[in-house]
């Protein structure tokens, strides 16, 4: 028997026979279906519009209203506070916002690997495969972090001091979040990423020519092409297929600075899409690629 869990609605589907089967049809798969009210039929038997298991397997999972909203709300304020300081201009001071988006956004993975490091230590397993794509997410952004420096963006003693602070307490509410409720820290994450994601690809579209003519820092060039792929490979889990129907790997190219900054971009959209699937479906590889879509929220009932 197959359980989906989502939330309390709880529905059962009949095998074989419609409707007008009689109320002896024997029940043989339970299911739960977000957003998917129980319909009692006249045989006493619940049935739903999503019928077909097939459609059901993949049926993504929303968050509560205020949730939703309270997390959109903090992580925009944040975002916009870190655009009112640091506004994108063309220079320098752009790799300074870098490095405070740098060092906030890198915090949620090493403050998930805390929770799951304490509930091993009380007896928790099977969370090796989440814990170590953790981990591989956590150094990609720290890599982030290194180019980002190595572009001078932390030189300024109160842009350290800033994203640090924000980093420190940012941590331990993400902890506390993570311990209780681990859909809604995911969330804010997908969040922080898909502000990321937005941040590098206007900054490509509007600094090309500029980008492509400063070099490769080292360290991106050791990260992204000296380095064993093995911890690169490990955070991408929301592959396309190819002809052979095989996930294929990504491997990055690095001519000039522009492309270091399409690589940080497309690193962005790979942990978005692995946080929606941990938000929508409790694994990292919920739906394919091309399926992958921002969670969305249970309106409030009036």
């Amino acid at each position: 028997m197959k359980e989906f869990h989502t939330t309390s609605s709880s529905l059962r589907m009949v095998d074989g026979p419609s409707e007008e089967a009689e109320t002896s049809t024997k029940v043989t798969d339970s299911i739960s279906v977000d957003s998917k009210p129980e319909i009692k039929t006249s045989t006493g038997v619940a049935t739903t519009a999503v019928a077909k298991r097939s459609m059901v397997d993949k049926q993504p999972q929303m968050m509560e209203e205020g949730i939703y909203k309270f997390n959109k709300t903090l992580i925009d304020t944040v975002y916009n506070i870190i655009c009112f300081l640091y506004p994108v201009r063309g220079n320098k001071r752009d790799f300074a916002r870098f490095f405070v988006l740098e060092t906030v956004a890198r915090v949620p993975y090493f403050a998930y690997l805390s929770v799951m490091h304490l509930r091993e230590t009380f007896g928790e397993r099977d969370l090796g495969d989440k814990m170590r794509t953790h981990y591989a997410e956590a150094d990609n952004e720290l890599h982030h972090l290194l180019i980002m420096e190595s572009l001078g963006g932390n030189d300024n003693i109160i842009d350290r001091t800033v994203a640090q602070t924000m980093a420190f307490f940012y941590y331990w509410y993400v902890v506390i979040i993570y311990a209780v409720n681990e859909p809604a820290a995911y969330h804010l994450s997908e969040l922080i990423e898909d502000h990321a994601y937005d941040t590098y690809d206007g900054f490509l579209n509007n600094h090309e020519e500029m980008l492509k003519q400063m070099p490769v820092p080292d360290v991106a060039r050791k990260y992204y092409i000296e380095d064993n792929p093995f911890l690169f490979d490990l955070f991408c889990t929301v592959k396309d297929k190819d002809e052979d129907g095989q996930f294929s790997a990504r491997r990055p190219q690095l001519n000039s600075l522009y492309d270091v900054f399409v690589n940080i971009r497309d690193d962005e959209k790979e942990h978005w899409k692995t946080l929606c699937n941990l938000v929508q479906y409790g694994d990292m590889q919920g739906v394919e690629n091309k399926k992958v879509r921002g969670t969305d929220f249970i309106p409030a009932s009036n």
